[in-house]
């Protein structure tokens, strides 16, 4: 089965979704619409899904640049998830080479991501690649009130 790549549309939407739960983040359709509309927007953004019919997608990923007064700028992953029944089929690795091309056309020198310390699987997924864990970090956060 060939299954084409191609970016996404704000009608994946739903697709999108539902894969996000398989990251453990429960998204609505809206509010992945809402997102999704400002990042197709935005040309230092793109994001990929690979198709298996017209209304299923088996996986996603979200590409942007990232411009730091401290460091070159350089191209992060956002995410990135394939389908349960579509794991180990190469299209975690299909998706990331089409980051990557994306990147170098962009003039970035480099691709990042950062993958929680529990998902395992995936820190091997990204060796398996050519990846190399450059650093550990602690991420904090604060919420902000209105």
């Amino acid at each position: 089965m060939i299954m084409p790549i191609r970016e996404a549309q704000i009608t994946d939407s739903l697709e999108i979704a539902r894969l996000c739960s398989q990251l453990g983040y429960d998204v609505s359709e809206s509010e992945v619409w809402g997102r999704l509309r400002k990042i197709l927007a935005d040309r230092d953004h793109a994001v990929y899904v690979m198709e298996v019919s017209p209304n299923e997608i088996a996986g996603w990923v979200h590409v942007h640049g990232r411009h730091l007064i401290e460091a070159q700028s350089f191209a992060e992953i956002g995410g990135l998830v394939v389908d349960h029944p579509y794991r180990r089929k190469g299209i975690g690795e299909t998706l990331m080479r089409k980051c990557e091309e994306w990147a170098g056309k962009k003039g970035y020198r480099e691709v990042r991501l950062r993958s929680g310390g529990h998902r395992k699987e995936a820190h091997a997924f990204y060796s398996s690649i050519g990846y190399q864990n450059t650093k550990w970090q602690q991420v904090f956060s604060l919420e902000l009130t209105e």
